[in-house]
């Protein structure tokens, strides 16, 4: 089943697309479960959460599942924001890594998070990715 933010759209948010808040502003339950993919249309896994820099208020990675079989043995990535992008043609996000390159990709499993607010580890995942990376 595909799962997009229109379909996950409760609110009617993004029935009228000429007047809707979409797509520069958007709301967070309608991209949970989002499709993922690169750009040759590999299907890379979806949206699991978002973790939010509280101090800024801003994204920082949107968690992404992929692997597995129903939700088990899935590895999960952390990926910065700024490496994602939105598709509206498609009505999923695009992430410019290779399938294969994920299996070499800083990942972690659902009972062992790393700490996110390392700067060691988020500046690897940034490299991994080729986003910047600022340290404050």
């Amino acid at each position: 089943m595909e799962t997009n933010y229109v379909t996950r759209d409760n609110f009617g948010m993004y029935a009228n697309s000429d007047s809707g808040p979409g797509p520069a502003l958007m709301g967070a339950d309608t991209l949970l479960g989002n499709d993922v993919y690169n750009k040759d249309g590999e299907d890379l896994g979806d949206i699991k959460e978002f973790m939010i820099d509280m101090a800024s208020g801003k994204v920082a990675y949107a968690v992404l599942s992929f692997g597995g079989l129903l939700g088990m043995g899935d590895k999960l990535f952390a990926v910065p924001w700024s490496a994602l992008v939105l598709d509206t043609t498609n009505k999923r996000f695009t992430l410019d890594v290779l399938k294969d390159a994920l299996k070499d990709a800083p990942g972690f499993n659902k009972d062992h998070w790393p700490s996110m607010s390392d700067r060691t580890w988020a500046s690897g995942v940034h490299k991994f990715y080729g986003t910047p990376y600022a340290a404050e």
